[in-house]
């Protein structure tokens, strides 16, 4: 029977899979090289006729399940896990860029990957920031030499909504490869292959793997992006189906060249996190939104950023957009407010960098995560001095709201 549920399909992935033993978990595999008797059979993995496994920095059956589990999930043609989301977001873009290309990312990208994206620069690509609220942003930008357009779904932490239905059109129009990172709007929350991504991008560690306890990230191709027409593809990777061109390279020239493989226990760990994962974020988005309302009406809350809002910029587009609105929020404190105090003051709430996580956490972003943006760039993005990004959690909203109460009392 093929189940049709998003938790049924994940709960039972493993198992499907035929794991030895009658296990319902694939067994965590540390082997890192494989034997092969005739070696006819090596030979074969080498040269592409065989996806039996050669050597664990390339794939292991630990790592093909998780990738079995989030292409299933994503319904892609084929999906690469890797040590970390920037991991897979570095190894993708490195893998298919060469010197002299163009390519448009979001202004309002998490701070990693924006410097990332300078980064890239220094190769001899070049790189436009635009604002993606707006796809006539992005149109402006197209040249001959575009070959992707980069965004977030929902960026951190200032909670902007991409115009993902527009850029699709454009990347459409101009055989551009379409990228998003939906780390913030997993695929319980958004079917980004029906609104045209090609390639899906992030953060396994966040709301994926949702228990703070390994370290992920993944790409995987939706089929929608025609590979014949990206001029960037190797002609060794030119084989058998062109759906694979994409992320045959990203497997060949990023994971095994570049290294960024990921550990069993680490694929592990997130494929069983992954198995509540609709249950949890049906319990954090809840919460989020109960506590955006929350602190919209609090007096010493001056700002609150979440889609879920219907002051939001982009409300209407993540209504249409997403399932629900997210875990990712963001408050101003009325100024002359001291946010170190308030978030010293806060007793349940964690004070931490990391997001998606089964806890509620909470960190100043500017002299913290975006500090080396610097004041200028801040602003630009939105970013006030004294803005505080939480990531909502499972907990129970009565809990959260007394503990941001007695903060807020305190400040």
């Amino acid at each position: 029977m093929k189940a049709k549920g998003f938790t049924t399909r994940i709960v039972h992935s493993d198992r499907q899979q035929q794991p030895e033993a009658g296990a319902v978990h694939q067994p965590l595999h540390n082997s890192v090289l494989f034997e092969y008797p005739d070696v006819q059979g090596l030979i074969d993995v080498f040269q592409g006729k065989s996806a039996n496994h050669a050597y664990a920095r390339s794939s292991t059956p630990s790592v093909v399940a998780l990738q079995n589990m989030i292409c299933d999930m994503e319904g892609g043609v084929s999906a690469c896990v890797f040590t970390t989301g920037m991991s897979a977001i570095s190894t993708c873009l490195l893998s298919l860029l060469k010197a002299g290309d163009h390519i448009i990312v979001s202004h309002y990208l998490f701070g990693n990957t924006n410097s990332f994206m300078q980064q890239l620069e220094q190769y001899g690509i070049d790189v436009d920031f635009v604002d993606v609220t707006d796809a006539a942003n992005v149109q402006e930008k197209v040249k001959a030499n575009t070959r992707i357009v980069f965004t977030e779904t929902i960026a951190n932490p200032v909670t902007q909504v991409a115009d993902i239905e527009g850029i699709n059109q454009i990347c459409k129009q101009n055989k551009i490869l379409f990228i998003a990172d939906t780390t913030m709007t997993p695929a319980y929350l958004f079917d980004a292959k029906s609104y045209g991504v090609d390639l899906i991008v992030g953060s396994l560690t966040k709301y994926f793997g949702g228990h703070g306890n390994a370290l992920g990230g993944w790409v995987t191709d939706t089929g929608n992006f025609d590979w014949q027409d990206y001029p960037n593809i190797a002609d060794c990777y030119k084989k058998a189906d062109t759906n694979l061109w994409g992320i045959t390279q990203i497997k060949k020239k990023g994971l095994r060249d570049m290294g960024g493989s990921i550990a069993s226990e680490a694929c592990h760990l997130l494929s069983v996190g992954a198995e509540t994962l609709a249950l949890r974020l049906d319990k954090i988005c809840a919460n989020a939104l109960n506590l955006a309302a929350f602190f919209r009406s609090h007096p010493k809350v001056a700002k609150v950023y979440y889609p879920g809002l219907p002051s939001h910029p982009q409300h209407q587009r993540a209504a249409d957009y997403f399932k629900y609105f997210g875990g990712l929020m963001s408050i101003d404190l009325v100024e002359g407010t001291d946010c170190i105090q308030f978030l010293n003051d806060l007793q349940l709430v964690i004070n931490s960098t990391h997001l998606g996580d089964n806890r509620t956490l909470a960190i100043p972003v500017a002299p913290t995560i975006y500090y080396e943006m610097g004041l200028a760039r801040r602003q630009e993005m939105g970013i006030s001095e004294n803005m505080i990004r939480l990531s909502i959690g499972i907990e129970d909203l009565d809990d959260l709201i007394a503990d941001f109460e007695q903060a807020l009392a305190k400040v």
